[in-house]
């Protein structure tokens, strides 16, 4: 049974992604599902933890959003090769938090500082993957593939780039720097501003980096029967397209969900190596 300050918690949490989902459906950043799928989130992000998770999931879904708002004159032909694209649905919100999600109610059940540092990986993950993407289109260069450093076509999965590399970092850091603030305003046991930062920046790379991996490897592609080019899209060129390589089930979703997982490991690992130093 829930006292009166929990059930209060829980109803501001309501509140506040109500607020925060209702204004990105608004501006079309998502979908209906997908604003309901963040509700959903939000709520459970505050009511089953405090303004840390709740925070972090603001500080990503905003900056995010922010920056998918930059427009270049190959945005939209870039897009058209991705599965998913504009409106975020229930899909893309639960791959991006979900993971965080289960960190809070499994620190609400059995607390543990492993939860928060696993937290943070995943959520740094997300950012950094985000980040790179949208400022990663904006480079001047082609990216290269991850694997073989062989120039690729702007939007292929597995290419990387400078700027895209150095945003990644920069989205993981924020979210490190943030977990630091957060963590104090909540009252939280304090933890140094470096090791947060650190945490973020490694789990964010290593996340972003797994993400790139696997779509050079395993995601599943699609080619596009009028343009031939491989994207990620079941439709390309107004034609469906046919499917070309990775595993069949290793759709967008699921390599997000893998890389945050991936760099969720690397953060709680830097958490580990600094406690046994």
């Amino acid at each position: 049974m829930l006292s009166g300050l929990e059930l209060l918690q829980w109803l501001i949490g309501a509140c506040g992604a109500l607020l925060v989902a209702g204004a990105a459906y608004w501006k079309q950043s998502l979908s209906f599902s997908g604003m309901v799928a963040a509700v959903v989130m939000g709520t459970i992000y505050f009511g089953a933890g405090n303004l840390f998770w709740f925070g972090i999931l603001l500080v990503f879904f905003i900056s995010s959003t922010l920056l998918s708002k930059l427009h270049h004159e190959n945005k939209a032909e870039l897009e058209s090769t991705y599965d998913k694209t504009g409106r975020r649905d229930a899909g893309q919100v639960f791959a991006n938090g979900g993971l965080g999600m289960l960190a809070v109610l499994l620190n609400a059940v059995y607390p543990l500082e492993l939860w928060g540092f696993l937290f943070i990986g995943v959520m740094a993950t997300v950012t950094s993957d985000t980040w790179a993407t949208e400022i990663g289109t904006l480079a001047r260069k082609p990216p290269r593939s991850v694997l073989t450093g062989k120039v690729l076509q702007a939007g292929t999965s597995g290419g990387v780039s400078l700027p895209g590399t150095l945003a990644a970092a920069a989205g993981g850091a924020l979210i490190g720097a943030a977990s630091w603030l957060l963590r104090a305003a909540s009252g939280m046991t304090p933890h140094a501003f470096w090791l947060l930062v650190l945490a973020g920046l490694l789990g964010g790379l290593a996340g972003a980096f797994a993400d790139s991996v696997l779509g050079a490897t395993v995601q599943r592609m699609n080619r596009c029967t009028v343009c031939s080019r491989e994207v990620e899209a079941s439709k390309h060129c107004g034609k469906p397209t046919l499917y070309a390589r990775g595993w069949r089930w290793m759709d967008n979703d699921t390599v997000n969900a893998v890389s945050s997982i991936i760099g969720g490991a690397v953060a709680l690992l830097v958490s580990y190596i600094s406690y046994i130093g």
